[in-house]
């Protein structure tokens, strides 16, 4: 396979800065989000109007030991709400961050303080949950890495976020937010890729070096598709949860909000680069670079598992079952649905902007769309009835897919692709109102959301 630098694809009609800045030192950090300018385009172009959080694209990476206390103040210096959702933490409820479930949304020149523990060591990640299909898309988003407090023997751990932009010619952010086409088809697909808000991400590396990987895929909808020629590699943790048994890392598909830790080896030759490669149907591109200078002999092993998180035990045989089916979207087969409490066709939809809903029910029902006991189990068998993927998140808890060779493992995302069923169950160990949606955020925004119970 031949990897080309690619070139940056501006043109209106396209579709299809290194890490933040520290946190400021106060009594409780603060998280500031507000317009600011970054360069996200290569440098023969102008920087570009996005907003962030203290200033940096990604937001500051924010690195605690397992069991820590995280707290940050939320400033709000936008000119319309927000609010933070700690992607993949098994959270206080009250500290979820999702407007009109959890919490109200942080008015603008507002400010809100989140505070709680870190049960789960391993990467996640922190974005606005206000309007997240536009919000993100300017560029709300940042790392959160728990750290094991025995952790894996490498020589450098390195945080990967992937963030995908729509600009222009001139690389302006593209104003064109919640266009139907993209709310109702796959989602606002942009024409730029960036690595830790860089073009091309470079990180030199030496021979035979053991580094973390640590993957994170910030798009809105893109689906990555990457592979890591010149290293050699192992995944040792999806979704933030350990793997019982290390695998190989070949191709690495990542649906919106998924993450995924490899632990490689640097096999590229001194003077050669190891890449992050972006597969697409036009062939694979580099997004980040590792140029390789002299070191020794790499050393060929599979590392050892991760320490495995304290999540609960699922005896599957207890488990209820519910059938949740994603229905809508273009050329999909909806003919209505309920809004609000009341039918509506779906050209009536459409005036509404909603186009995709789960089990006939558009956006959130005023009913849980389950309630568990604590310590209950569910088994959910997801059904796509529709024409586009969807990454399915769950905010609370982790849950593992039932298959036919037994439990998979541990996450809080799942991809189901266009006519595809797979089954997850979960067990309800953490009280409060939850939210469960696509994370393809424009399907979220029109539709395809719910919430559920824990007593």
């Amino acid at each position: 396979m031949r990897i080309n630098r690619r070139g940056f694809i501006l043109s209106a009609s396209a579709l299809a800065a290194t890490a933040g800045r520290g946190i400021a030192a106060s009594p409780m950090p603060e998280l500031v989000a507000a317009p600011s300018r970054a360069q996200l385009a290569p440098d023969t172009y102008p920087d570009t109007a996005v907003w962030s959080y203290n200033g940096g694209i990604p937001g500051p990476e924010i690195r605690l030991p397992q069991g820590a206390e995280l707290t940050r103040r939320l400033v709000n210096n936008l000119p319309e709400e927000t609010s933070i959702h700690w992607h993949g933490i098994r959270i206080d409820n009250a500290m979820d961050g999702v407007p009109d479930l959890t919490q109200d949304a942080v008015a603008p020149g507002g400010s809100f303080d989140y505070a709680f523990r870190l049960p789960d060591a391993g990467t996640y990640w922190y974005h606005t949950h206000n309007r997240s299909w536009e919000q993100m898309a300017r560029g709300l988003a940042g790392p959160l890495i728990v750290e094991e407090a025995d952790g894996p023997d490498v020589d450098a751990d390195i945080t990967l976020a992937v963030s995908d932009w729509r600009l222009t010619r001139e690389a302006a952010m593209s104003e064109d937010f919640g266009m139907m086409h993209d709310l109702s088809h796959a989602g606002r697909i942009g024409n730029l890729l960036t690595v830790n808000g860089a073009f091309e991400f470079r990180q030199g590396v030496k021979r035979g070096d053991r580094v973390r990987l640590r993957l994170i895929n910030m798009a809105t909808a893109r689906i990555l598709s990457l592979e890591l020629p010149g290293f050699d590699g192992w995944i040792v943790a999806l979704d933030g949860m350990p793997l019982e048994t290390p695998q190989r890392a070949e191709r690495l598909t990542l649906a919106p909000a998924q993450r995924v830790d490899v632990i490689a080896d640097v096999v590229a030759e001194e003077g050669g680069e190891a890449n992050l490669v972006q597969f697409a149907r036009d062939g694979g591109f580099a997004l980040s670079a590792f140029p390789v200078a002299a070191g020794g002999a790499a050393r060929g092993t599979a590392p050892k598992p991760l320490p495995p998180n304290p999540v609960p035990e699922i005896t599957l045989a207890e488990a209820r079952k519910t059938r949740l089916t994603m229905e809508g979207g273009a050329m999909g087969g909806l003919s209505a649905a309920r809004y609000k409490g009341e039918r509506l066709s779906m050209r009536d939809l459409v005036q509404q902007g909603q186009v995709w809903a789960f089990n006939g029910t558009a956006g959130l029902d005023e009913a849980p769309f389950f309630t568990l006991d604590r310590g209950e189990a569910i088994r959910m068998p997801m059904v796509n009835d529709t024409a586009f993927p969807h990454g399915i998140h769950l905010h609370g808890h982790h849950f593992r897919e039932v298959t036919a060779e037994g439990l998979g493992p541990w996450r809080d995302t799942i991809l189901l692709d266009r006519g595809e069923t797979r089954e997850i169950v979960l067990q309800g160990d953490n009280p409060g109102d939850w939210l469960l949606h696509c994370h393809m955020l424009g399907h979220q925004a029109a539709g395809m959301k719910t919430w559920f119970r824990v007593l």
